[in-house]
C-alpha cells in the first residue's frame, strides 16, 4: 500500500483489502438515502409528477450515456469510506452533493423526455453528437451559460449545458429571473421552465434506465481502487516557487510568540481554496487540488510561519497567487513558464 493510507484510521485500513462488492453498501439505509429524497422532494414542487431517477451505487457520479438513471460514488453510502475519501481525494460536503444531484438530475430527465433529438433543444444547447473532451478551454464570465459546478462546466458540452441550466432552475431559493436577467442565458433557463411545464403530468418516454456497473458488481479491492485513483491524477510539474512563498508568509523564525507553521494555515484551508480556485479558474480539480497540496508541502519544508494577526492577509495573497498560476495554467498551458 502507498504512504498515503498511512493517513487513514485503523479501522479504514482494515477494509483496505476486501473487495468493494462484500462490503454490502446499500443506498437504503445509508447516509445518501435522506439527499435522494430531498432531490424528489425538489421535483415534486416543481411539477414534475412522473419523474423520478432510480439512483445506484457506482465508481463515480454520472448517468450511463443516454441513460435516465443517476450513480452515486460509493464511498458515500458508508462513514468509514467517506473518511478515505476525504484522505485521498476531496469529499463532497451536503451542498456538493445536491449539486451533482441535481445536475445528474438534468441528465437523466433529459434522456428521459429525448429532449436532446428536438429542434428547440439543438438551437439553444448545440447539438447533443458534439465530440465529448475532457479537456475544454471555457470563456470565463460568459453570461451565455449559467453558472452552478465549479469550472465553468456548462461549457464543456450540450448536454452539461442543458445539465447545469436544468440545475438552476431546480435549486430551492435559486432565483434564476433576477440573477440571470439581461443574460442569453436566460432564454435556456426559460425553455426549462416552459419545458416542464408541460411535461410534469407527462409519463417519460424512457422510464427506466440500465446502470452501468454497480457497486455488487466491483470485484477490485477498496485499496485497489485508491491506488488507481491515485495514480491517474496529473502532477502540476516542479514549480519553482520558494521566492514567491517566502514572500507571502515572512514571519520571522526567530519569533516564536503570536506566529505558527503556515502549513497549519493552508491545511485548514485545503478544500475552500481547491473548491474555490476550481469554481473561478476552469481549471481541472484534480490538477488545482495537486497544485495546492504542492504548495502545502512546500511551505511546510521550509519551515515558513505566518503571523497570526496577519492570517487572513496572509491567506488573501495566497489565493490570488494561486489564482494567477491557475490562469497562467489556462492561457499557457503551464503553472510556471521556466
Amino acid at each position: 500500500m502507498r504512504a498515503a493510507f498511512e493517513k487513514a484510521p485503523p479501522e479504514v485500513q482494515e477494509i483496505l483489502g476486501k473487495p468493494i462488492r462484500e462490503l454490502g453498501l446499500k443506498l437504503e439505509g445509508s447516509p445518501l438515502e435522506r439527499f435522494v429524497q430531498q432531490l424528489y422532494r425538489e421535483l415534486e414542487r416543481k411539477g414534475l409528477k412522473k419523474f423520478r431517477p432510480a439512483c445506484y451505487l457506482t465508481d463515480e457520479w454520472g448517468c450511463p450515456s443516454g441513460e435516465p438513471i443517476i450513480g452515486i460514488p460509493f464511498y458515500l453510502a458508508d462513514p468509514k469510506l467517506a473518511r478515505l475519501e476525504k484522505e485521498m481525494n476531496d469529499l463532497e460536503d451536503s451542498r456538493q452533493i445536491m449539486m451533482y444531484l441535481r445536475h445528474e438530475a438534468g441528465h437523466a430527465i433529459n434522456y428521459a423526455y429525448a429532449l436532446h433529438k428536438t429542434p428547440e433543444w439543438k438551437h439553444l444547447f448545440g447539438p447533443y453528437r458534439k465530440p465529448y473532451r475532457d479537456a475544454y478551454r471555457p470563456i470565463p464570465f460568459s453570461r451565455s451559460f449559467v453558472r452552478h459546478m465549479e469550472g465553468w462546466y456548462a461549457q464543456k458540452h450540450p448536454d452539461e449545458d442543458f445539465a447545469e441550466t436544468f440545475a438552476v432552475w431546480l435549486t430551492p431559493g435559486s432565483r434564476w429571473r433576477q440573477k440571470y436577467k439581461g443574460w442569453p442565458a436566460l432564454e435556456k433557463l426559460r425553455y426549462v421552465d416552459r419545458t416542464f411545464r408541460k411535461l410534469g403530468s407527462l409519463d417519460p418516454v424512457r422510464p427506466r434506465g440500465r446502470t452501468d456497473i454497480t457497486v455488487e458488481e466491483m470485484d477490485t479491492t477498496v485499496g485497489d481502487f485508491y491506488e488507481a485513483v491515485l495514480s491517474e491524477q496529473p502532477s502540476p510539474g516542479d514549480l519553482p516557487l520558494d521566492t514567491d512563498l517566502q514572500d507571502i508568509f515572512n514571519a520571522g523564525r526567530r519569533r516564536k510568540k503570536g506566529v505558527r507553521p503556515a502549513a497549519d494555515l493552508l491545511r485548514e484551508n485545503h478544500k475552500s481554496l481547491v473548491d474555490k480556485l476550481t469554481y473561478w479558474s476552469g481549471v481541472p480539480r484534480s490538477l488545482i487540488k495537486k497544485l495546492v497540496e504542492s504548495i502545502e508541502t512546500r511551505v511546510g519544508e521550509m519551515d515558513l510561519r505566518v503571523n497570526i494577526k496577519q492570517e487572513r492577509e496572509c491567506l488573501t495573497e495566497l489565493t490570488v497567487y494561486a489564482t494567477a498560476l491557475a490562469m497562467n495554467y489556462v492561457t499557457r498551458g503551464k503553472f510556471v513558464q521556466t
